[in-house]
């Protein structure tokens, strides 16, 4: 299992390699769509990167109230620990 700061690390990772996003940006405060304007298409590639992560398909009620880095990595979490 992935500890919660690993998830940090890897969402940072991700950010930069898909949306060009400096990792320095991705705090757990920063809003999605506000801060480093992520979208609804660019959500979508990240939940791909996510369920590779996780191995788990993805509910879209896990993702609903998402709206910023910590919710991501909140949420992984979550998944992580289902069964």
């Amino acid at each position: 299992m992935v500890s919660q700061e690993q998830i940090l690390q890897q969402l940072r990772q991700w950010m930069e390699e898909l949306f060009e996003i400096e990792p320095e940006k991705v705090q757990l405060n920063a809003h999605l769509y506000n801060d480093l304007d992520i979208d609804s298409i660019d959500a979508v590639d990240l939940i791909v990167k996510i369920r590779a992560l996780t191995g788990k398909p993805i509910k879209p009620e896990d993702f609903k109230s998402v709206r910023t880095v910590a919710d991501v990595v909140d949420a992984i979490d979550k998944m992580q620990h289902a069964q």
